[in-house]
């Protein structure tokens, strides 16, 4: 992580200005992180560096993040991203000007030199949304499969009221229960051209990289999502797109399993049965085919079991 530090603190530079506050949290880290984030705190006045005494986790430090905030906005940002200059001001413009509780924004990919633009799935751009309106339809991207935190800026109220805390039991698919709980609570955001925030991928550090038990971390991320909708007035219409939402990432796990030794890999394969099996049957049998033949030929062949007695 630390290689990434003087990117990420010039990026905050470009984005100083007297009504904006800097709050680096350092989780435990074992490398020189703090150290090169203190030789480039010039860059950044006013910058707070916080502690934690061990690795908690990113959703623990998001916390804490919120926790030492002050502002009436807040806006999270990893430490091997870094943002255009100008960015925070053009969010905080766009968030005043349209009165909502959040904003979702496009970004940058960056994976070694190629950067591509990703642009958030909501074509409605400049105009206040209910945000539940934006969770279906089903089968088509919606904004909670576009979970990043940090494309956005978000009202502290929405953190007073504990719609912004993040789950600190999972270590990987962290943003999955957050955007779920974002989009079926808050009451207005809107979506805004801007793509100020460059994030890399393929990073051998970041979790997304790392195939130890952490991986397997997404079937605890989504189970918190269903057990979210159990009271939900629209449960039914929601659980149809946290079904195929959910079986979509265990077939994009199965993929990946290579890079986990061959117990992790067994766990994975146990689980994802015992998921799928305890997903409703009905919605099950709804999803599969929509899901695509090639997605469904990895799970039957995979898993091991006939996908039509699931």
């Amino acid at each position: 992580m630390q290689r990434y530090v003087p990117e990420m603190m010039r990026g905050l530079a470009g984005n100083v200005r007297n009504d904006i506050e800097f709050i680096v949290v350092n989780d435990g880290s074992a490398d020189s992180t703090p150290d090169v984030v203190e030789d480039h705190r010039s860059l950044v006045p006013g910058l707070r560096l916080v502690h934690h005494d061990r690795p908690l986790g990113v959703n623990a430090a998001r916390n804490r993040g919120i926790a030492e905030a002050q502002g009436r906005y807040l806006m999270f940002h990893d430490g091997d991203d870094w943002m255009a200059p100008g960015h925070l001001f053009d969010l905080v413009a766009a968030i005043e000007r349209l009165g909502c509780d959040f904003l979702r924004t496009d970004h940058i990919q960056v994976t070694g030199r190629r950067r591509v633009l990703h642009r958030a799935p909501q074509g409605r751009r400049d105009i206040v949304l209910p945000p539940r309106d934006s969770i279906l339809p089903v089968h088509e991207p919606t904004m909670v499969d576009y979970p990043g935190v940090f494309t956005g800026i978000y009202r502290r109220e929405l953190a007073d009221a504990g719609v912004l805390l993040f789950d600190e039991r999972v270590q990987t698919a962290t943003d999955r229960p957050f955007i779920w709980q974002l989009f079926r609570t808050a009451e207005s955001y809107a979506v805004v051209s801007l793509a100020g925030v460059f994030y890399r991928r393929g990073v051998a550090t970041s979790l997304t990289q790392i195939g130890d038990e952490r991986q397997l971390h997404f079937f605890d991320a989504f189970d918190i999502v269903l057990a979210g909708l159990a009271d939900d007035p629209d449960r039914d219409r929601f659980l149809r797109k946290a079904v195929r939402t959910y079986l979509a990432l265990i077939v994009r796990h199965l993929n990946l399993q290579d890079r986990l030794l061959p117990e992790l890999r067994e766990r994975l394969h146990a689980r994802a049965v015992a998921t799928i099996r305890a997903l409703p049957g009905p919605l099950v049998a709804e999803t599969l085919p929509a899901l695509g033949l090639d997605r469904m030929r990895v799970l039957s062949e995979t898993l091991g079991i006939e996908v039509g007695a699931l």
